[in-house]
């Protein structure tokens, strides 16, 4: 083997396994996303059905003994799963003017400390998340006695979960995008003024 042919060689491995671990991210990203607005919208059709049929209950001179309970759930389902998700396409609030303000090597030793502290106390809540269950162990809703607590509660440690994987999911691109100085708020502001001049161009 050639000088010239041995850099070749080792730099067309390289390059192709970074770009198939991207690959690889990205689709599974993407699928998690579909998969949690697919609950995410699901639940929000349930309780919007729940909330019609008890008004209209009501109005009738009827009412449900289960609902304000399973309201109540279904409402925590969605906050879980919804949080879930805003962690995936990294939509919580926050305010990066600070962090990239600093020098890029501590920008970056910054990042990885909030992270850090981030997934400490979602993989604390996952720990306490089970914990509950098994104290629940047994234990039924009052309004609904076929419905297990264990069941209702599970979204605690299933959505902590959740929220660790959208995180780490996310994590390579955010990480990419604060090493070049790039705010993920300015970043969302411009898509959108973006995507609404495109639709005033369309209209005109």
């Amino acid at each position: 083997m050639s000088a010239q042919n041995a850099p070749a060689g080792v730099h067309g491995q390289d390059v192709p396994s970074v770009s198939t671990g991207r690959k690889v991210l990205a689709a599974t990203a993407t699928l998690m996303g579909r998969l949690l607005e697919w609950i995410t919208v699901g639940l929000m059709i349930m309780l919007t059905a729940i909330v019609i049929l008890a008004v209209l209950a009501r109005l009738m001179g009827e009412s449900f003994s289960w609902y304000d309970e399973v309201a109540a759930i279904v409402l925590a389902w969605i906050t879980y799963y919804g949080a879930a998700l805003a962690a995936l396409n990294r939509r919580h609030i926050g305010f990066d003017t600070v962090l990239l303000a600093l020098p890029p090597k501590l920008r970056l030793a910054a990042l990885l400390l909030g992270e850090a502290l981030v997934l400490t106390f979602f993989v604390l809540m996952a720990r306490a998340g089970f914990q509950v269950l098994d104290v629940l162990a047994g234990d039924r809703l009052v309004s609904l006695t076929w419905v297990p607590v264990q069941l209702t509660q599970s979204v605690i440690p299933v959505g902590a979960i959740l929220f660790i994987a959208g995180q780490l999911l996310s994590l390579p691109g955010y990480w990419r995008m604060t090493a070049r100085g790039i705010s993920l708020e300015h970043a969302e502001i411009e898509e959108e003024v973006e995507t609404e001049m495109t639709r005033n161009e369309g209209r005109t």
